[in-house]
């Protein structure tokens, strides 16, 4: 760091440098520290926007409260950033997202400043709500501060942990802290939204409710309690207070979050407060950089640029990638079954969802943060008679999974669910990996799970699941496949059955998913047989009962974990038929895989095509010998 460009912030390695500064030199502090978040990642690409919304309150709260001894839970994650910097990781935030770098999200074995992960969103506040009761059962005074915001709020989960922290006695203390700048990754969705957006305040009703705690004293006592329920419903025509009131959190503001001189006020006053606080701060997404507030979709997170002139859209990739192909298939089947209703939990852009929404905006549902719901929501509807398709990740789609088993699966209702991020996702790290999909859908009654091949296989298995009388899932990867050119029909393929790549000798390839096009470069190189499965569930078994009895062995190849997989899939109709053939299993490992490029963790997981060949080979060493001589 150029201590001249950052007279101040060289000086910061870690928040006990911070306190050290006069709080009339903050503000400056907070605007080196917004220059050189904006220099770093302009450089290294990563999340954006939302850091920059932050800078003011995350300055704040590290000066005020003594981190890392006191809590503080980041949701969601990705606002995280600034924090980082201040922390000890400030020469290191350039490799962000990098294999070997620091995470995009808080990392408890990262960090001791680091006290809860959160890679997914909405489950600060009861994090910091259980740390809270375990320091109020020790009889320890360290404070909990829950930094909510950039749409976390629109998650059930949220309510859930404010209802049980405001109805407790004793009290916990804990501090939430609402950052309300109206935005996730999309615009922000809902009636909570809306209350939110009125900004009145009333500092004076705050100063009257403090000097009448005082003055009334027991608060069980008739008269506190009266001037209790008279202080909510007043209040409650000024500001948007009373949800949070009648759930028993004492709510101060709003206030801007970027005035800094105010929010260290705030603060100060708010943590010798005991009980469950909340403070709702106004804040701009992007706030800072004119380019990020203009546009805060597209500076939510970027690749590296040039600050001086901004991003610079690129040309698309000469291939569609699987999320343009289920966006471009969505349109079409509309246009053709005006039962098509679309869903997703806050992922219109991730999940492809941009065209649709404009053309068929009263048949779009974007409800929030919220896949529980998105789940459930479609399984009303196909009641109904009406065709959802809910188009979410992989990883988000854990958090419906009770959903989909006893609302959607039981019932055996016509849902389909387009599965993006299916397998290695790569940047974002373990949170975000869909590595768990075949293994959490294979084992439920009714469901159809596929994993096309290609991008053609992509739009046709869709067709597949959508026009199937039943629950379905089409699982396919990040990025783009391996060019296959699309056609524009909405042909279906029949329901449980493989494609025969190649017909070769000795072993078998059985690929499920990407993998596919790796096995088949294997295969040809070592002259094997490969199958596209295409069906995890149900599998083809005529043909993987003819591979298994006239092959030596079989090689299942998946981007999921091999733990309940699609290849045990394989293992247990080989074992139901009292076949023996030997079985190799190649898929992600039983482990943690972090942050890098897709292509280095496939490498990693060794279900690339090199990795395939070495796992045969080790396998069955006399057949590149036998390949050689053909």
């Amino acid at each position: 760091m150029d201590p001249q460009r950052y007279p101040r912030l060289s000086r910061v390695a870690v928040p006990a440098d911070l306190r050290q500064f006069p709080e009339a030199e903050l503000p400056a502090v907070a605007e080196e520290l917004r220059a050189y978040l904006i220099e770093q990642v302009s450089q290294s690409g990563g999340h954006f926007g939302a850091g920059l919304g932050v800078i003011e309150l995350t300055v704040a709260l590290h000066y005020l409260y003594d981190t890392p001894t006191d809590r503080l839970v980041w949701d969601v994650g990705h606002q995280c950033y600034p924090h980082k910097i201040l922390t000890g990781r400030r020469d290191r935030i350039h490799t962000v997202k990098q294999k070997g770098g620091i995470a995009p999200f808080p990392k408890r074995d990262e960090s001791e400043y680091d006290s809860f992960g959160v890679g997914h969103s909405s489950t600060s506040i009861s994090a910091a709500l259980g740390m809270a009761i375990a320091n109020q059962r020790k009889g320890d005074p360290r404070r909990v501060v829950a930094v909510i915001g950039d749409g976390a709020m629109t998650a059930g989960m949220a309510y859930e942990a404010l209802n049980h922290a405001g109805g407790m006695e004793p009290e916990p203390d804990l501090l939430v802290i609402l950052n309300d700048n109206r935005m996730s990754i999309s615009e922000n969705v809902g009636g909570l939204t809306k209350m939110l957006g009125r900004l009145s305040g009333s500092r004076t009703l705050n100063a009257l409710r403090e000097g009448g705690k005082k003055l009334l004293g027991d608060k069980n006592r008739p008269a506190a309690r009266f001037m209790r329920r008279w202080e909510e419903h007043w209040k409650g025509m000024f500001v948007p207070s009373t949800l949070f009131e009648e759930m028993g959190f004492h709510y101060t503001g709003p206030i801007d979050g970027h005035d800094l001189p105010a929010l260290v006020s705030t603060l100060k006053t708010l943590k010798g407060l005991k009980g469950p606080q909340l403070l709702h701060v106004i804040t701009t997404k992007g706030k800072g950089y004119d380019l990020a507030e203009g546009d805060q979709i597209e500076y939510h997170a970027v690749g590296p640029f040039d600050p001086n002139v901004g991003v610079v859209k690129k040309a698309g990739p000469a291939r569609p990638t699987y999320t343009q192909v289920f966006g471009d298939w969505l349109c079409d089947m509309a246009a053709t079954d005006e039962r098509l209703l679309g869903i997703t939990p806050a992922m219109r852009e991730g999940s492809g969802l941009v065209r649709f929404s404009r053309e068929y905006p009263d048949r779009y549902f974007d409800v929030a943060i919220a896949e529980q719901h998105a789940v459930t929501l479609a399984a009303g509807m196909a009641c109904e008679g009406m065709k959802p398709v809910v188009a979410i990740y992989s990883t988000f789609l854990q958090r419906g999974y009770d959903q989909l088993i006893h609302d959607v699966a039981l019932q055996q209702l016509d849902v389909l669910f387009a599965i993006d991020r299916g397998g290695v996702v790569g940047p974002d790290g373990a949170t975000h990996a869909g590595s768990f999909d075949l293994s959490y859908l294979r084992c439920v009654p009714d469901m159809v799970v596929m994993a096309p091949a290609d991008e053609d296989e992509c739009r046709k298995l869709l067709s597949t699941g959508f026009r199937h009388p039943g629950p379905a899932a089409v699982r396919y990867p990040r990025g783009t496949g391996p060019g296959v050119a699309v056609q524009p029909g909405l042909d279906t393929l029949p329901i449980g059955k493989a494609q025969l790549r190649r017909r070769g000798g000795r072993i078998a390839l059985l690929a499920f998913g990407a993998p596919v096009a790796a096995a088949e470069q294997v295969g040809r190189e070592l002259g094997l047989t490969v199958a596209n499965m295409r069906f995890v569930k149900p599998l083809d078994r005529e043909l993987v009962l003819d591979l298994a009895r006239s092959h030596e062995g079989l090689v299942t190849v998946e981007d999921n974990v091999v733990a309940g997989g699609a290849g045990s899939g394989v293992a247990e109709l080989l074992a139901a038929e009292g076949l023996s053939v030997p079985v190799l299993h190649l898929g992600l490992p039983d482990a943690w895989q972090e942050h890098a490029s897709r292509d280095q963790l496939l490498a990693e997981a060794g279900v690339d095509a090199d990795g395939i060949r070495r796992a045969v080979l080790a396998r069955w060493p006399g057949l590149e010998r036998a390949a050689a001589n053909a």
